[in-house]
């Protein structure tokens, strides 16, 4: 079974450069505190790691 991450945006977008703020639109959050669910792929992972400062990432157990 893969791995699945729940990501929630905890800091603000504004004030970021296009770059970070698309790559929040890739991974599907809209607005702050918003969660979404992916499977730890490495493309996931990489646009993770590229605005970790503006997320909250946990590690779930979903079957």
């Amino acid at each position: 079974m893969a791995k699945k991450l729940k990501i929630t945006q905890v800091r603000s977008a504004i004030d970021r450069n296009v770059k970070q703020k698309r790559t929040l639109v890739a991974l599907g959050i809209h607005r702050m505190h918003h969660t979404v669910i992916h499977e730890a792929t490495p493309p996931i992972l990489g646009m993770v790691k590229s605005i970790e400062h503006l997320l909250k990432v946990e590690e779930v157990d979903q079957q």
